[in-house]
């Protein structure tokens, strides 16, 4: 088809936002093409958010500590966030300790944890932890995304 374009590179793809993310959370599928921060054991994570990101409608203009006076923020934080997936590598903050090659599950907020083979499902497994000394609980830590 002379009209179509092909793909040959890989990336992250930009989806819009229903609440506060960080760069370096995980993020789930919200419905409708947005993301959310990733559940604890959630089985529809999508990737890492590569940065900040408000949802739509937030008011990002502040207070002038000095005249207090209402500023208006003119670079906002975008909605939308590129998701990175299958072969991507981030740090992120660990919920529990990992020894490096472990294989890891969404925690809470958008954090992860061990993966726990056979309480767990194998669709819970997010990546793994590529820390050569491991990471300890609550430490942030080189993590590969995919399979």
């Amino acid at each position: 088809m002379p009209g179509v374009v092909p793909r040959y590179e890989r990336g992250p793809v930009t989806r819009e936002v229903v609440e506060l993310i960080l760069g370096g959370q995980l993020v789930e599928a919200r419905g409708a093409g947005k993301v959310g921060v990733a559940a604890a054991g959630s089985k529809v994570v999508l990737g890492i958010a590569t940065k900040d990101a408000y949802p739509v409608g937030t008011n990002q203009n502040g207070t002038d500590p000095l005249t207090g006076l209402a500023n208006v923020n003119l670079n906002p934080i975008s909605p939308y966030v590129a998701v990175a997936r299958d072969g991507f590598y981030d740090k992120v903050k660990y919920a529990a300790a990992a020894a490096f090659g472990q294989k890891l599950k969404a925690a809470a907020n958008g954090q992860v944890t061990p993966f726990v083979s056979g309480t767990d499902t194998p669709d819970m497994i997010v990546g793994r932890c590529e820390e050569p000394l491991g990471v300890a609980s609550g430490a942030v830590g080189l993590t590969y995304v995919g399979p």
